[in-house]
């Protein structure tokens, strides 16, 4: 837009209105004639800055055209972007750094009464929860077991940022849902791990039983990798082997025709690495 000021003022205004406004509305409240606010408002037009509606005539006539300022949308991925930089150059860290993220905000949702004593339990609550914020759960009855179950997350708000930023959506995304079962009573006997895009449109949160880990196995996972960097998603024993560990080719390979239909055996390329995973898309 030329620096104008009738039509900066203009667009003000429209920015302002509840409802699409007409060039003889406009040209009242701005004093200008009516052929100029015209004027103004075909520039704006022109440069998508205002969106033009028919409006239905006052009397005899022609409709009216109305016209409506253009929401422009927030650069998600630049925030993004610049968040996941304020977190650290390390991903291990960024990805520590959400996940704590992800449980506060799970602490300030407002209380679900559904207390969990059993694995069902814990699905219900899981895609109730995931339903609500838009990620069209679906469960995979075909990969249940007795001690874990698979829940498919198909739409993803935040998908297209989830590709390039991992470790900072999905980390949020998992301290989320740990918050949230531990906080309906899951914290001694439930965990959940989350393996991003197993297929391109395709996450997957895996719940697993916890009664028969010990407290030695469980300090064992919360020490540091060989590498000296904290573990994002820890695997238990109860862990198919090709859970437990993700490489670059295996990422990739999770793209592949042969994991179409994301049945249990098609996460073996999919642990929640979220670190690695991000720096691999990069």
């Amino acid at each position: 837009m030329s620096d104008s000021w009738p039509r900066r003022r203009l667009l003000a205004i429209l920015r302002g209105a509840s409802e699409p406004l007409d060039a003889q509305e406009l040209a009242r409240v701005t004093g200008q004639h009516v052929t100029t606010v015209r004027f103004h408002l075909d520039v704006l037009t022109r440069e998508s800055l205002v969106r033009q509606f028919q409006q239905p005539p006052r009397g005899r006539g022609r409709p009216r055209i109305g016209y409506t300022a253009v929401q422009r949308s927030v650069g998600y991925q630049e925030l993004a972007q610049v968040l996941a930089d304020q977190l650290g150059s390390d991903p291990r860290r960024r990805s520590d750094a959400a996940i704590a993220a992800g449980r506060a905000w799970g602490a300030k949702l407002e209380s679900v009464d559904q207390p969990i004593e059993t694995l069902e339990d814990a699905k219900d609550l899981t895609v109730t929860l995931m339903s609500e914020l838009g990620f069209a759960p679906e469960r995979d009855h075909a990969s249940e077991t007795e001690e874990s179950a698979l829940i498919r997350m198909t739409a993803c708000p935040l998908r297209e940022l989830a590709r390039t930023h991992s470790e900072v959506v999905c980390g949020v995304h998992l301290g989320l849902m740990r918050e949230v079962l531990d906080r309906n009573g899951g914290r001694e006997n439930m965990n959940v791990r989350l393996h991003p895009f197993v297929e391109p449109e395709l996450c997957v949160a895996r719940l697993e039983i916890l009664a028969a880990r010990t407290g030695e196995a469980l300090r064992e996972e919360e020490q540091p990798t060989q590498t000296g960097e904290p573990r994002l998603a820890p695997s238990t024993s109860r862990i198919a082997p090709q859970l437990r560990t993700t490489t670059e080719p295996q990422l990739r390979s999770a793209t592949e025709p042969q994991l179409r239909g994301a049945t249990d055996p098609q996460l073996r390329n999919a642990d929640a690495d979220f670190g690695k995973q991000s720096t691999n898309q990069r």
